[in-house]
């Protein structure tokens, strides 16, 4: 089990894994991972976290375009993803039956959101993110996700911004 990181300098390799696609495609991190920054989406239909998080996720792969990918790892549930996914416009890599993925990473809970540069270094993990309170003290958890959420997406963005312009850096260095 993996430790929750969010810095990088206690980044931690990631270990390899496949998993079957949606479209029955076996997807190995190794192979994908090394050509862009991935964000690692652990989720599950019946999520109220999830369902919130989501839209900010598709937000991100739009505005960074061919810098970043989502891997949708669907664990824990007996929903319909693939169903869910396209009614709801999302266009992430869907993998199913993520648990034995999950569990490499220690992760038990939904959203599980971790990014992992090109390196399969793990640059963030949404678990080391300080928790916020929710003004109310008896409020559902839908209305707790709505206002997580967005510090998350938030948090997650930074760590994107930071990660695009040091491969960006990189990149023109490696290219002088």
């Amino acid at each position: 089990m993996l430790a929750p990181q969010s810095h990088a300098a206690d980044a931690i390799t990631s270990p390899d894994w496949t998993l079957v696609a949606a479209d029955g495609e076996s997807v190995r991190l190794q192979d994908v991972v090394s050509a862009r920054t991935t964000i690692l989406l652990f989720w599950a239909t019946w999520c109220p976290y999830c369902k919130a998080l989501m839209p900010h996720l598709q937000s991100m792969q739009l505005e960074y375009g061919d810098k970043i990918q989502v891997l949708a790892i669907n664990f824990r549930d007996d929903g319909d993803p693939v169903t869910f996914m396209k009614d709801n416009g999302y266009d992430f890599t869907l993998l199913l039956d993520g648990e034995s993925v999950a569990e490499l990473y220690g992760i038990w809970a939904t959203p599980g959101v971790l990014i992992v540069d090109g390196d399969r270094e793990i640059r963030f993990d949404l678990r080391a993110l300080p928790p916020i309170d929710v003004p109310q003290k008896r409020a559902t958890h839908r209305l707790k996700a709505a206002h997580r959420a967005p510090y998350w997406a938030a948090e997650i963005r930074k760590r994107l911004d930071t990660l695009v312009a040091a491969e960006k850096s990189s990149f023109n260095s490696e290219n002088r």
